[in-house]
């Protein structure tokens, strides 16, 4: 597969030791979550002012699941109330990049929820190429300052998908304007071991049992773990020259350079110290609205040199 500029993929660590994916931005070898780390700032532009999210549900996905996500989206603004830790204290965090990019004079984020299609038709098919994926992020409401997000559903074959990566942002050129635009898989029957750990088990590498999904739904939980790297990815490195590490064609992001990592003590096949639901044993770090609990994965800290968790 041809990359393309701006173009990070996110695959999910499968081994003993987190592997590379030498396609695509991916997970890197790290040895410990303090361990100090070559990530640097390119000096491209970070997303910046206000921007909507939008959601497009390609193929069939049920409404309990569809409100998964757009709870997620929704707790990430900072004015929801949630006890904490939350969705919204854990994506304040990429705050300190756009200090740390412009000390003097920093920008800001602000994110809303957009709008919310569905094409339960299959409208493409059920096989999709990259360039299907683009179209279809083209269909979302065409409004500037805008994030589209494609999910496709658990029966949806997308290229590369599980072979070299989980999900994608990318952007896609309208006009004068480049539209950054996030597409993320369902991997229940297609890959869950190497798409939706560590509510799966996984396919290679320590075999340890694999945690309770949050929300009882280990594709849709493994989903917003993934869409959480890209959004983290898509704000800090829009254009393929803001924050990231090693080579441009294959960047490590603000989140996909922190491996496996969601609480404290994480090392290879253990995601961390977790929060863990009285009721129904679920393993969690953040809250979000209506009583929902989310798996996050670290950010990398520019100030600190390292991968920061909410636990």
């Amino acid at each position: 597969m041809a990359i393309t500029f701006a173009s990070k993929h996110f695959l999910l660590p499968l081994t003993l030791l987190f592997l590379v994916n030498v396609s695509v931005a991916s997970r890197m070898l790290v040895e410990s979550s303090t361990q100090p780390m070559t990530f640097q700032y390119h000096n491209g532009p970070l997303l910046s002012g206000r921007f909507s999210i939008n959601l497009i549900w390609y193929g069939n996905f049920k409404p309990t699941q569809r409100a998964i996500i757009s709870d997620f989206v929704t707790s990430l603004l900072p004015s929801q109330p949630e006890s904490q830790p939350s969705v919204a204290m854990w994506w304040n965090s990429i705050g300190k990049y756009y200090g740390h990019a412009n000390p003097k004079k920093p920008t800001s984020l602000s994110l809303s929820m957009g709008k919310q299609v569905i094409d339960d038709t299959y409208s493409l098919g059920k096989t999709l190429t990259s360039k299907q994926v683009e179209a279809l992020a083209a269909k979302g409401p065409q409004q500037p300052n805008a994030i589209t997000v494609v999910l496709t559903a658990a029966d949806v074959v997308v290229e590369g998908f599980c072979t070299s990566r989980c999900g994608t942002h990318r952007v896609s050129e309208k006009a004068t304007q480049k539209v950054p635009y996030i597409w993320v898989g369902n991997s229940e029957t297609q890959c869950p071991g190497q798409c939706a750990w560590p509510f799966h088990q996984p396919i290679y590498g320590p075999q340890s049992p694999p945690l309770t999904a949050p929300n009882n739904d280990v594709g849709l939980d493994g989903m917003v773990i993934n869409l959480a790297s890209l959004l983290a990815g898509t704000v800090t490195n829009p254009y393929g020259n803001g924050y990231f590490q090693g080579p441009k064609d294959a960047p490590l992001e603000a989140a996909s350079a922190c491996p496996g990592i969601y609480g404290k003590g994480a090392y290879p096949g253990y995601a961390g110290n977790l929060l863990v639901d009285a009721t129904t044993g679920a393993s969690y770090n953040a809250n979000g609205i209506n009583k929902r609990k989310y798996l996050l994965p670290a950010l990398y800290d520019p100030k600190t040199s390292s991968c920061s968790t909410l636990l």
